[in-house]
């Protein structure tokens, strides 16, 4: 089935964890196999076995090739138009080939962590001398990050085989859409109810924030599940959206004994000072630039740009013109960028043929990390970057879940107070005053729309490891086609008085709705001929 080019049961339990920067995990002894007859003999076993999930888990989430480069649809993110580009170019174009060099690891990285995540839950009942609350707390993180994997799953590529033991079967049928959706709610129901709101101790607990998955962020999922699941394909409407601002609403209303809460200054979102201890965070993957294996890439800045960087993204020019002026913005794009004559240029800025810059688009700024990890990035600043680093893997900020709820409510048709003050406080700290923007006064669909934006300005760019992306955004609500139609058409767009820029990604054909969803992996189809229905 799913080319799992891993051990038989993949648990190293003393490899990587991504638990972070707390060690205690990290100290388990090196367990090589383990197999199935033989583990769960005893509690450290039941460590080791989270352990080695959330190595997993970490691997898969901590690189655009392993998770992102499918975000590349959305119209916040674009490519280089050559290099070694093809990969992202590819989604970023709406024409993925099955034998995208980069897609089958967004699959395969699902897989393993599934995989991971079944050993414990078909395995972890039998651990002797521990309590059952501690048994169903590993199985409930367990549920949770399956059904995290079967989520992004079948958003990226609708019907899948579903695999709940640990033996690999080849000939897995697909399963149908609703069914998949099915699965996740069962399994995000399992870790809603054995996921404390709290750890109490490390490793699951850093910093005063939950490290592990907790009760908080196992709602906040569930809530943007029900977004999902109330527009395409399954267009399930009124009533979801009214489950997902149930969702969203209990965590909103439970923040404070969470300890989350908004930051004053959208600059210390993605700032080094809260890297670790951010109590925006609701669901987070950490990471440790002391061990290699942990490390998370960084620099995702134009090839000619001084600090250097990877060149795989920049912004795509209509988002950034129709992104609000404020400090929102300037954390979010460089203010200037520095090219290798170590001076600071607008992003427009280009010189004549044949000396043209390739790209020529607004940067991103969020995956920079200072190589002095006291201080924080100044873009002003020559000194070359490092490639990788320890950034903060935000899943789901409480942000988002503020612009999910008043999306909600919106989207079943009413507009309430509450809805409109949390929408307000993710748009006065945008604008870095008090504006209270939105009032009641707004319609439905108003709030609607306000919100579905806020959550874009909120999350834009920040691609390869958030769990609603501006792209399945756009997928869930139908806008792929919209934004197909008009990187077609790719016209110049005036960024600053008489200049004029547009994308440099060409997008050709016809629009169909498979563009909706990637392909399978051709070597996978090899593998399990149910994958050609």
């Amino acid at each position: 089935m799913q080319r799992l080019r891993i051990a038989t049961y993949l648990l190293l339990a003393g490899v990587t964890l991504t638990l972070i920067s707390c060690s205690d995990f990290l100290d388990e002894n090196a367990y090589g196999k383990l197999p199935t007859e033989e583990f769960f003999s005893n509690k450290e076993d039941l460590d080791a076995s989270l352990n080695a999930l959330y190595s997993v888990v970490s691997t898969s989430q901590y690189a655009n090739h392993f998770v992102g480069t499918n975000f590349l649809a959305g119209d916040d993110i674009s490519t280089h138009p050559s290099s070694n580009k093809q990969p992202l170019r590819e989604h970023d174009q709406y024409s993925v080939s099955d034998n995208n060099s980069w897609m089958i690891n967004l699959w395969e990285q699902r897989y393993k962590v599934i995989k991971a995540a079944n050993f414990i839950i078909n395995n972890a009942s039998r651990t002797p001398e521990v309590t059952q609350q501690e048994i169903a707390q590993a199985k409930a993180i367990a549920h949770f990050w399956r059904a995290f994997s079967y989520f992004y799953l079948v958003t990226t590529w609708g019907k899948v085989p579903v695999m709940l033991g640990e033996d690999i079967n080849y000939n897995a049928p697909l399963q149908s859409i609703e069914s998949i959706y099915e699965l996740v709610l069962s399994d995000l129901a399992i870790a809603e109810q054995d996921c404390p709101i709290l750890y109490d101790r490390a490793p699951y607990s850093n910093n005063g924030v939950n490290v592990a998955v907790g009760k908080l962020g196992v709602k906040a999922v569930m809530s943007y599940v029900y977004l999902c699941m109330a527009g395409w394909p399954l267009n399930l409407g009124t009533s979801y959206y009214k489950l997902a601002a149930e969702k969203a609403e209990q965590v909103i209303d439970m923040a404070e004994q969470g300890k989350l809460r908004l930051l004053d200054n959208y600059s210390d979102v993605h700032s080094m000072r809260y890297n670790q201890s951010n109590p925006e965070v609701v669901l987070g993957i950490y990471y440790n630039r002391n061990r290699s294996p942990q490390m998370v890439p960084l620099t995702d800045l134009l090839f000619d740009m001084k600090q250097g960087g990877w060149g795989d993204t920049n912004g795509e020019i209509k988002f950034w013109k129709e992104f609000p002026e404020g400090p929102r913005k300037e954390a979010t794009y460089f203010p200037k960028i520095m090219l290798s004559d170590g001076k600071l240029y607008d992003w427009w800025y280009d010189t004549a043929p044949p000396t043209s810059r390739q790209v020529v688009a607004p940067v991103f700024m969020k995956s920079v990390e200072p190589t002095d990890r006291t201080t924080e990035f100044d873009y002003t600043d020559p000194t070359p970057l490092a490639s990788s680093g320890e950034k903060t893997a935000q899943i789901v900020r409480l942000s988002e879940v503020y612009c999910w709820y008043a999306e909600a409510v919106g989207r079943s048709g009413k507009v309430t107070t509450k809805a409109v003050e949390v929408l307000n406080r993710v748009r006065n700290r945008a604008d870095g005053a008090t504006t209270n923007l939105y009032t009641t006064s707004m319609s439905a669909d108003e709030l609607a729309e306000a919100a579905y934006n806020e959550h874009g300005w909120e999350i834009a760019g920040y691609y390869w490891c958030g769990f609603a992306s501006r792209s399945r955004d756009m997928f869930r609500m139908y806008r792929h086609k919209e934004h197909f139609e008009y990187r077609k058409l790719n016209p110049e767009i005036e960024v600053a008085p008489g200049v004029f820029r547009k994308e440099s990604v060409p997008v050709s054909g016809t629009w169909d709705d498979s563009k909706m969803y990637c392909p399978y992996p051709y070597e996978d189809m090899v593998l399990n001929p149910g994958l050609k229905k």
